[in-house]
């Protein structure tokens, strides 16, 4: 799989098909649930307030997935979650790829706001590459250690940069 290969989206849930929206949470269900083996309720009433950027195969296959909640819907400000990218094409980069197109969608929608993540711990060094920082303590959160992260705005951020489809409001 190529990243070239796939099509980037970047959709609030009222936009998205039942196909798109089952291949998101068949991913997210994939390596949360299964692949980590945390039981846990994926489906946590904001998916209905985020914006969805995913990238799919010709197939409609989702090989990599992340959600972008406003402020106030989990966190006082907007966040970055369920990051994921399908097994098959974890090493090739996509999930550097993915974070950039929600760090770029943060940036416009949001313009100057810290961002955070909950990040798993074993995780926390991919997160510092895109400027988070720890916040806090760990945490435990479904059987899985986790940290709080902040990333604030950078003046170098272009708020102009190109983005995947989809109408971002004004």
């Amino acid at each position: 799989m190529q990243h070239s290969n796939l099509e980037w989206s970047c959709r609030p849930y009222a936009e998205l098909d039942r196909d798109e929206l089952y291949a998101m949470l068949r991913l997210r269900a994939r390596v949360f649930i299964v692949e980590q083996q945390c039981a846990y309720l994926d489906l946590d009433d904001w998916d209905q307030r985020a914006w969805h950027i995913f990238g799919k195969d010709a197939s409609g296959r989702v090989f990599a997935y992340l959600r972008l909640t406003a402020p106030g819907t989990r966190f006082a400000e907007p966040s970055i979650g369920r990051v994921v990218t399908d097994p098959s094409v974890r090493g090739l980069g996509l999930g550097r790829t993915l974070m950039h197109k929600g760090l770029d969608t943060a940036t416009r929608l949001y313009r100057s706001k810290p961002l955070r993540v909950a990040a798993q711990m074993r995780l926390e060094s991919f997160y510092r590459e895109f400027g988070f920082r720890r916040v806090g303590n760990p945490y435990d959160e479904d059987g899985i250690a986790h940290v709080g992260m902040i990333r604030f705005p950078r003046s170098t951020q272009n708020p102009n940069s190109t983005l995947p489809q989809g109408t971002l409001p004004a």
